[in-house]
């Protein structure tokens, strides 16, 4: 369900004392502003702790997928301009990321995208029903390379209980970091999980997906000389 409040900031006070986000006060542009006034009714999905009817929310029964944490959204555009057919939903806590999308979207004309501007943990736990996921894509997450900092990084065995709780059997989950140490950590997390099958086999890593686009953030590491890795899991029946 979409609401016609402006969005919140999602920084309000939880049980959890570590989160895998820090606000960034970072200023929205005039245009990201009027997006997120004029565009979150179309666009925006309030947080409550009741699961979302997606057939309800979309006005259609589809596949669905989620991206956690799309930045300023190029990623997730770029995929709910090829995947008509599919549902998206797009979670991010940063206002201008979410301002940035919307104007996308508008631009494109899409209806088959929703955004939840809200911490992913609580989302996946509270508001996403069990196995309604067909697809998740989690692409250059925070981090946190300082050590003391470690467990702040969202792949962790609890986040991963969540996205295993959400896909389908079958479903595919796509993680992407320009950290090869947070790209080990990653693995080593999902490969002890029991709930997902590793599609690299032995690998571990695969190809750039074709329909990973290419961010602003991702060709500027190119030209810095930076690695990426990829990894693709399925969710075991």
């Amino acid at each position: 369900m979409t609401t016609d409040d402006e969005p919140k900031s999602p920084d309000a006070p939880s049980r959890r004392t570590i989160r895998s986000f820090v606000i960034r006060r970072g200023r929205s542009t005039a245009a990201q502003e009027r997006a997120l006034e004029e565009l979150w009714p179309r666009y925006g999905v309030r947080f409550q702790n009741e699961e979302l009817d997606l057939s309800s929310l979309f006005g259609r029964s589809a596949p669905t997928m989620i991206e956690i944490g799309f930045g300023a959204g190029e990623a997730l555009l770029a995929f709910a301009q090829a995947h008509p057919e599919m549902n998206c939903i797009g979670i991010e806590v940063h206002p201008p990321g979410v301002g940035h999308l919307m104007l996308g979207l508008d631009a494109a004309r899409l209806s088959n995208v929703r955004i939840i501007m809200h911490d992913a943990v609580e989302v996946l736990d509270q508001q996403i029903a069990p196995a309604s996921l067909n697809l998740a894509h989690i692409f250059f997450p925070d981090p946190w390379p300082k050590k003391r900092h470690h467990k702040r990084r969202i792949i962790q065995p609890d986040f991963v209980a969540l996205l295993a709780r959400v896909l389908r059997a079958d479903a595919i989950l796509r993680l992407a970091t320009d950290w090869e140490h947070y790209a080990m950590h990653m693995r080593e997390v999902l490969d002890a999980s029991g709930e997902f099958a590793n599609r690299a086999g032995t690998n571990g890593f695969v190809s750039r997906f074709d329909e990973r686009s290419l961010t602003r953030f991702e060709r500027r590491g190119q030209k810095l000389g930076h690695s990426v890795w990829d990894l693709e899991y399925e969710r075991k029946g």
